[in-house]
């Protein structure tokens, strides 16, 4: 689809009905067949009466915004000769636009805030990514793209990688934009938290003679967290969501264990133990909202496999998402990663098919 837009768009054909690529654009809010993350759309830009010299599409999470206009979104931008197409994340310039007559005052503006929410997110996840895009458009909305991206990825055309390699960079940054949402407009509490180092610790010793030691769960009471002088309040709907989980394990043949795996949320070991522990991150899905609570669920699993076993040099976990009630189709998509699914249900306990099969549900 971004080929056919670099192959046929034509700045000087304008944008009525019938130009091949102004169609294609404005078709893309219904297709289903790309390969966007889980609940995102997609809208194409080729301008409003006047051809833009750099179109582009919008891929938008509806949980935080549908419009460029305001707020964050990725971006596919194509660059004013065609030759290239770049992945960004960016900040809503139009309505922004109307604070500053001067324009260079907007772009020492966007960028000061791209610095910003970038200093908040976690460096491994935009390591490599570029901060300033160029896309050589005419006017002020080009210059205002690049000034506002947040994390951006350039595809040559005449070179692009493979599908699934831009699938999995798309995906990547879609993480990234729900943490930079939430880090938009922080409130103090998450401010403090966020800008604080995560401390690793050791792993506790295992003993078969007693297969709940090492688990000591929270109570279900809201509780004070302190962080490295910090006090966060946090509302505990998982803890009770975790403890019930694990009183039914002992018999199903795994140990729980909680203590010294901070900040996992819990780990199994097996009773005939081969090295491997499953990993398991519990997830409340709040309001219905099981896009955001399996987004969540799959980033910190991942992230957790990486630099608690990969990095050093242990065997990497097998990957368990716990939440507290069905996530629907969301089950095959995290079984596609890798990822078994455990939610919770009037009678007690289901699962996707890999949990199932490794019997971590009955």
């Amino acid at each position: 689809m971004l080929l056919e837009v670099a192959n046929t768009y034509d700045e000087t054909a304008g944008t009525a009905k019938g130009v091949a690529a102004q169609d294609l654009l404005r078709s893309l809010r219904r297709r289903t067949d790309l390969p966007v993350p889980p609940g995102f759309t997609l809208k194409g830009y080729g301008g409003n009466g006047f051809a833009s010299s750099t179109p582009w599409i919008g891929v938008y999470d509806p949980n935080i915004t549908l419009v460029p206009h305001d707020g964050l979104y990725l971006a596919y931008i194509f660059s004013s000769d065609l030759d290239s197409v770049t992945l960004t994340l960016q900040q809503g310039v139009t309505r922004l636009k109307n604070d500053f007559e001067v324009r260079q005052d907007l772009y020492t503006e966007l960028e000061r805030r791209a610095h910003k929410i970038r200093r908040r997110i976690p460096r491994e996840l935009i390591e490599g990514w570029i901060k300033r895009p160029q896309f050589q458009g005419k006017g002020w909305r080009p210059r205002a793209y690049e000034a506002s991206s947040v994390a951006a990825r350039r595809y040559d055309v005449a070179n692009m990688p493979a599908e699934r390699i831009m699938s999995e960079e798309l995906l990547r940054l879609a993480e990234v934009l729900g943490i930079a949402a939430g880090v938009n407009q922080p409130s103090p509490q998450c401010a403090e938290f966020e800008s604080t180092p995560m401390v690793y610790v050791g792993d506790a010793d295992f003993d078969r003679r007693n297969a709940l030691e090492g688990f000591k769960p929270k109570d279900g009471r809201d509780y004070i967290v302190k962080i490295e002088a910090h006090v966060q309040e946090k509302s505990q709907r998982h803890e009770p969501l975790i403890l019930d989980f694990a009183q039914g394990l002992e018999s199903l043949g795994y140990k729980p264990i909680t203590e010294g795996k901070h900040p996992r949320d819990l780990v199994l070991r097996a009773a005939v133990a081969d090295g491997r522990e499953w990993l398991v991150e519990a997830k409340v899905v709040r309001k219905g909202n099981t896009t955001h609570a399996v987004r969540e669920c799959l980033a910190q699993l991942f992230e957790y496999s990486h630099f608690h076993y990969r990095e050093r040099g242990l065997t990497e976990p097998h990957l368990v998402g716990l939440f507290t009630e069905s996530v629907g189709a969301y089950a095959s998509y995290l079984e596609r990663h890798g990822v078994a699914s455990v939610w919770k249900t009037e009678d007690g306990w289901a699962g996707s098919p890999l949990a199932v099969s490794w019997g971590i549900v009955p």
